[in-house]
């Protein structure tokens, strides 16, 4: 259906570009022994590079730290002065790694070697390759397109407005951080509330695709990348619902940041022109393809720049924690309860996995894959990773240099919620799936 506003070379291109960004991240291929997504491919090529875990590891961590005493990162709260200094311990795990030099236990392979190599290393390679290419995907009226179609399900459903749509899909396959950003500065301008701003930030803002790929390579499952992928944007969908009509965020006051008076959205009937209409105009707004990727290019970096000293830092003190002292089993109390009655292969293993979550969403992964465990236990650890959104490796610093308004305490009850609705939603459905 061509719409007369635009012209056949136009919409060839925008087609072109969606199909170019879902070939990438969605279509398995097989090369060599090999069979998972182009974007795979691609970072595994670039990992083979002479020493390039150990070169280019080393760069990150170092121009992390330096980016954040540029960017004076501590000075937003005192819980980003926290942060800032976790990040300078990175420096100590750096220094062992280079060195050699500690306890014997950093240096087994579960330890230092495994959130250098298959944490940090991996992630910092793939958010700034897979931003290039996230581009098709959310620069070029995709989104937009795919907008429109959600916009009636939105109010009813996740309690935010239609244009909340755009938000939430580009959020789960673009940039977290960056979708916090744009949700700020919507929430400033006074389009949406502050309730709204809430379920928008705590509810969508989930790791990107690339850090789904880390997940899932992780613990085996790129055979299943696709049931994998839209299994986990159900869950994450389904778990916001719900969220959005329970404490805290049901309190949340319906009222914008300037204070003026809350003005609900007209109720109006989408079509197919109308999307396209969306995706169209966003094509022809969009910057040139050089510079769309290169913006995408360098907010990738950035934020691989940002999360590289943390992802080690808190990796490697999670790992400690866990190794050292009982909190991530007392943690993981709380959810045994839920893996119990799902009947999840080693229910009390699974849920002390599971609360590791809160530090760094990529810990509980490593840990399951090293249990040797079935495919459905796999599978549901793989899915909590992301749908419980929030963890003190990223997204909470990021929420926390917002003027969303959340408090510390939101942030610990909405990820319980969020994980414990994640089980119980998750288990029926591979069952099904999977049985």
């Amino acid at each position: 259906m061509e719409n007369k506003k635009f012209n056949s070379k136009d919409i060839l291109m925008f087609v072109l570009y969606a199909l170019f960004g879902i070939f990438m991240f969605f279509v398995p291929i097989k090369i060599g022994e090999a069979n998972t997504i182009p974007i795979d491919h691609l970072t595994s090529f670039v990992k083979k590079a002479p020493n390039y875990n150990l070169v280019f590891g080393v760069f990150m961590v170092v121009a992390g730290i330096v980016y954040a005493i540029k960017t004076k990162s501590w000075e937003k709260s005192k819980l980003h002065l926290v942060f800032f200094a976790l990040k300078l311990v990175s420096l100590v795990f750096l220094f062992m790694y280079l060195t050699n030099k500690g306890p014997t236990r950093i240096f087994d392979k579960d330890m230092l070697p495994l959130i250098w190599n298959g944490i940090m290393v991996s992630v910092t390679t793939i958010v700034p390759i897979g931003s290039v290419f996230l581009a098709f995907l959310t620069g070029f009226g995709l989104m937009e397109f795919i907008g429109v179609f959600m916009e009636p399900v939105m109010r009813p459903v996740f309690k935010t407005p239609g244009r909340s749509a755009v938000d939430a899909v580009a959020s789960f396959v673009g940039s977290y951080s960056l979708a916090l950003l744009i949700t700020n500065r919507v929430y400033m301008e006074d389009t949406y509330t502050k309730k709204e701003a809430a379920i928008i930030a705590t509810g969508f803002s989930t790791v990107s695709a690339t850090f789904m790929i880390i997940v899932a390579k992780t613990l085996d499952l790129m055979d299943y990348w696709l049931a994998y992928f839209w299994i986990t944007l159900i869950v994450t969908f389904i778990v916001t619902a719900i969220t959005a009509r329970i404490y805290p965020l049901n309190k949340k006051p319906q009222e914008y940041y300037s204070g003026k008076e809350y003005v609900p959205e007209a109720k109006k009937k989408v079509t197919f022109s109308d999307a396209l209409d969306a995706g169209m105009e966003a094509y022809e707004n969009a910057d040139s393809l050089g510079k769309v990727v290169k913006d995408n290019f360098i907010d990738g970096f950035k934020m691989a720049l940002n999360i590289a000293p943390s992802l080690l830092g808190v990796g490697m003190i999670g790992l400690l924690l866990a190794e050292y002292t009982p909190i991530f089993d007392i943690i993981g109390y709380i959810f045994y309860p839920f893996t119990l009655i799902t009947k999840v292969e080693e229910p009390l293993m699974v849920a002390q996995a599971l609360g590791m979550s809160i530090a760094e969403m990529l810990l509980p992964a490593p840990l399951v894959a090293e249990a040797g465990l079935g495919l459905i236990t796999k599978m549901l650890v793989a899915i909590v990773s992301v749908s419980e959104v929030l963890f003190f490796s990223a997204s909470i610093p990021v929420m926390m240099g917002t003027e969303i308004p959340l408090k510390f305490s939101d942030y610990i009850i909405i990820w319980i919620e969020r994980v414990i609705l994640s089980i119980v939603i998750s288990m029926p459905i591979l069952y099904l799936v999977f049985r």
